[in-house]
């Protein structure tokens, strides 16, 4: 390595006194040094003197590490790969200290050749680099696009019917600016009252400018925390470095951030600001970002460098949209105003207008409607158009005219446009009127309209009928039928075949008169049948026919009709009836009725039976026999009818013979008694000889009446019949329960129900207490004796008042006691006294109780001797013990 270095020449210059360095000296130690670092130098110094050799220790000492270091660069240089080595691991650090002019200078030619061999060899890695950084800055923009759209959008839509509305258009008109840019303008009212420029990797405010009156706390405190804010934003949902908050709206109160490559711009806005706003914040940012790279990349805190940042905030700051304070613009109120006179104007012509041509409408609609209403009118089209009404259909020539019914209508003839094709209607009402014109009817015949049917009615010659019999067939299938049904041929040939007719239907009617044959020929009549001989007269039945008897051929029969008016007159004939019997005809039957001896009674018995099978019946059971034995067999029937309707009595046989009369068969002890049912009957009892055997009826009331006799119910049971079935209620004592149960167990036997599951065993509680205490008392005697000793009064006492307080409760609880009083005796002496001397010890104990009160009828007494001992007789006080009278209670 080679040095430029010009060669050195020293001054010469003396030495001084004063304390400065020796330059002479100093100057011969650098050359020597010098020629020490290069040999190249020393021939340059050839005539400078060496210096001394101590210098080349003190070379040794001061410049031997350096001058291994130059050794050791030398090497280094001449070895490519150890260079290129040292270069690459020296190249970043150089490249982040140079100046950004020269590098860039350097770089590029290099750079755009690497980049464009890449591009031809793969486009994709290209697409693929690019694609994450330009797609969400499109995104973002169509998004902002979008949002300026719908903004203006909704201002338009708010504003476009208001008074500030119709002043804006008029400033549009006015300006030519569009109507959306108008309204934006005055209805987007807001102001930047702060910009910060905040460093995007340290989050330390670089710069912040705040508009007028506009009032925060500490800027670097707000700085920081929306550093923070976007920090916990991008941390919390894993957002890409590039990307961060676009808007933070608080109240009225607006932050928009816009994201830079080394710095966040971040915009305070009170208001509704337009969306234009985020591209001039946009452009704010990129010039400060032209500017001021290299400073907001090594930005430390200190903003010295960054002086002109300020400047580029104020722009956004001094963005603002007021209220303008103009005054009222009467201008452009007389314009609207004007405007809205000549409107409602127009409005109330075009309304009136409207009206009048409704009404005419109206009209025409209700003349249309009275056209379609005409019969023999079809509106096939109609319409109203441009002041003019236009109809089209079907007419019959018939039909009223469409232009006369225009009268009264008010709708003006000239502006009616009418075209009617003529036809001829279906309706009943035209077919009569065409009837008429073609038939020509005479007048004895009327044509009229029945339920939608044409109907002829009257007489007319058979020519005028066949002609109307072929107008009936012409007649369309769609069209109303024609009925000439009553009308009556008046030719004289039809006229006597009527009258023929209704001479042979007048026969037909009569009764006794059948008609086998009847015909009409060559202008004769003939008729054949049978006629009874006490029908009428056919020959004077042609009077008032008009029928010529001349004319007439007839020829009957004769035979015995068996309709009932002729089998009667045969009757009344034969029989000859007395006036007391009168004869007539009830539902096709012959009935007799009244009285009659029983000699003509048998003649009508007889006549009755020979009447044919076919003919009518002949009763004569209401005719009643007159004579003696008759009246006295009525009577007689009349009280065996009477016998056998009542209850239990069984009539086996009755006859009357030789004027006496005989009856047997069964009667009930109950039932009544049959001789005195005799009287009221007009029967002579001395003539009836009767025969009664006794039963026992099963009939319902016979049943409960012996019930009632054996049973003895108490008062609170009562039997009645129900449907045939004798129902026992109430509440009675076990033991007459179980009297009534066994009755019903034999009553079933003989298919009488007695139900006693309705019955209730009485509760005599109370009364078994008092019932034990009168069972257990006894009255006792001594050996012989009937009597009862002194000591056994007040015994007898105390029994007395039991026995009546028992019997009156048994009474209250609808039952009836019974006490029975057994004597008793001892083993002394023989049985039969025993027997007769306990019977009287019972007697003369009921006696005593009758005496204190008690009802005799309450007391019964029996003896039982020696049977009942009450202990065994093996001492003296066993045999003092027997002999007593003891009480037993029974209950009913």
């Amino acid at each position: 390595m080679t040095s430029t270095v010009d060669p050195i020449s020293l001054p010469q210059r003396t030495a001084s006194n004063d304390t400065e360095i020796d330059r002479e000296a100093l100057a011969r130690l650098l050359v020597e040094i010098a020629r020490n670092v290069d040999p190249d130098y020393r021939a340059r110094f050839d005539g400078v003197p060496t210096a001394d050799p101590r210098m080349e220790t003190l070379r040794q000492l001061l410049v031997s590490r350096e001058i291994s270091e130059l050794s050791r660069v030398t090497h280094l240089l001449d070895e490519p790969e150890q260079l290129a080595a040292a270069v690459g691991d020296i190249l970043p650090s150089a490249a982040a200290r140079a100046p950004h002019a020269q590098l860039g200078e350097a770089l590029a030619p290099a750079v755009e050749r690497a980049v464009q061999r890449s591009i031809q060899k793969s486009p994709r890695t290209l697409t693929d680099i690019l694609y994450p950084v330009f797609l969400p800055a499109i995104r973002k923009s169509i998004g902002e696009k979008i949002d300026q759209t719908f903004q203006s959008l909704n201002e338009t839509l708010r504003h476009i019917f208001t008074w500030h509305g119709l002043k804006w258009r008029f400033e549009a008109w006015r300006t030519g600016a569009s109507f959306s840019e108008v309204v934006l303008k005055h209805s987007l009212i807001y102001r930047v009252e702060h910009a910060f420029l905040i460093n995007r990797n340290s989050g330390l405010l670089i710069a912040h400018v705040a508009a007028d009156n506009a009032t925060s706390e500490d800027p670097q405190l707000i700085s920081s925390m929306l550093s923070a804010i976007q920090d916990f934003v991008k941390d919390s949902f894993n957002e890409r470095e590039q990307s961060g908050l676009d808007t933070i709206r608080f109240g009225d109160l607006r932050l928009w951030s816009e994201v830079g490559p080394f710095a966040t711009l971040v915009s305070v806005i009170r208001g509704n600001p337009p969306e234009e706003l985020h591209e001039i914040a946009r452009d704010v940012l990129l010039r400060i970002h032209e500017e001021c790279s290299q400073a907001l990349v090594e930005f430390d805190g200190d903003s010295s460098q960054l002086a002109g940042v300020e400047a580029q905030l104020r722009t956004c700051v001094e963005q603002k949209q007021e209220e303008s304070n103009e005054g009222f613009p009467w201008l452009v109120a007389a314009v609207a105003l004007l405007f809205l006179l000549l409107a409602g104007g127009w409005f109330f012509l075009s309304w009136q207008s409207g009206q009048r041509w409704q009404a005419y409408v109206s009209r025409w609609q209700a003349y249309v409607s009275r056209l379609e209403a005409q019969p023999g009118i079809i509106v096939a089209e109609q319409q109203a158009r441009d002041g003019q009404f236009y109809i089209a259909g079907l007419r019959d020539p018939l039909a009223a005219d469409p232009q006369s019914l225009l009268s009264g209508t008010q709708v003006d003839p000239a502006r009616v446009h009418s075209q009617w094709q003529f036809y001829q209607s279906l309706e009943p009402e035209f077919v009569l009127k065409r009837l008429k014109a073609s038939l020509a009817p005479p007048d004895s015949v009327r044509l009229s309209i029945d339920n939608e049917r044409i109907v002829a009615e009257g007489e007319a010659p058979d020519t005028w009928i066949d002609r109307a019999r072929a107008a009936a067939r012409q007649l369309s299938a769609g069209g109303p039928e024609f009925d000439i049904s009553k009308v009556r041929d008046v030719s004289p040939e039809v006229l006597e075949a009527k009258r023929w007719q209704a001479y042979v239907s007048r026969l037909e009617a009569q009764p006794g008169i059948i008609v086998a044959q009847q015909k009409i020929r060559d202008g004769r009549f003939y008729i054949a049948g049978l006629r009874d001989p006490l029908a009428d007269d056919p020959q004077s039945l042609l009077s008032g026919t008009q029928v010529d008897p001349a004319r007439v051929h007839s020829q009957w029969q004769f035979y015995q009709s068996l309709e009932p008016e002729f089998v009667l007159k045969r009757l009344t004939a034969s029989l000859y009836p007395p006036d007391t019997v009168r004869l007539s005809i009830v539902n096709n039957r012959i009935i007799a009725e009244g009285e009659a001896p029983d000699t003509w009674i048998d003649r009508a018995r007889a006549a009755a039976r020979q009447l044919s099978a076919g003919g009518p019946e002949f009763d004569i059971s209401k005719v009643r026999d007159v004579s003696p034995e008759a009246r006295a067999a009525e009577h007689w029937q009349y009280y065996v009818s009477r016998l056998e309707a009542r209850p239990g009595i069984i009539v086996a046989q009755q006859s009357a013979r030789g004027g006496h009369f005989y009856i047997s068969g069964l009667r009930d002890p109950l039932a009544a008694d049959p001789q005195a049912l005799l009287s009221g009957t007009e029967v002579d009892p001395a003539r009836v000889h009767s025969q009664w055997q006794f039963y026992q009826s099963l009939d319902p009331k016979f049943v409960v009446k012996r019930l009632t006799a054996s049973l003895t119910p108490p008062k609170s049971v009562r039997l009645s019949i129900i449907q045939g079935r004798i129902v026992v209620v109430g509440e009675a004592p076990a033991a007459w329960i179980n009297r009534a149960q066994a009755a019903a167990e034999q009553l079933s036997a003989d298919g009488v129900v007695l139900d006693v599951s309705q019955l209730r065993e009485l509760d005599l509680a109370e009364l078994n207490h008092l019932r034990e205490a009168i069972q257990m008392t006894d009255i006792f005697f001594s050996s012989g004796k009937v009597v009862p000793g002194p000591e056994q009064t007040p015994v007898l006492d105390r029994l007395a008042d039991q026995i009546k307080e028992f019997a009156q409760n048994a009474r209250k609880s609808g039952v009836t006691a019974r006490f029975m009083l057994t004597g008793h005796s001892d083993t002394t002496g023989r049985e039969t006294a025993n027997a007769s001397i306990s019977a009287a010890r019972a007697e003369t104990v009921r006696a005593l109780l009758n005496k204190r009160g008690v009802a005799p009828e309450l007391l019964l007494v029996r003896g039982a001797g020696t049977f009942e001992p009450a202990v065994p007789e093996n001492s003296q006080a066993g045999s003092s013990t027997n002999r007593r009278v003891s009480v037993t209670v029974n209950l009913d």
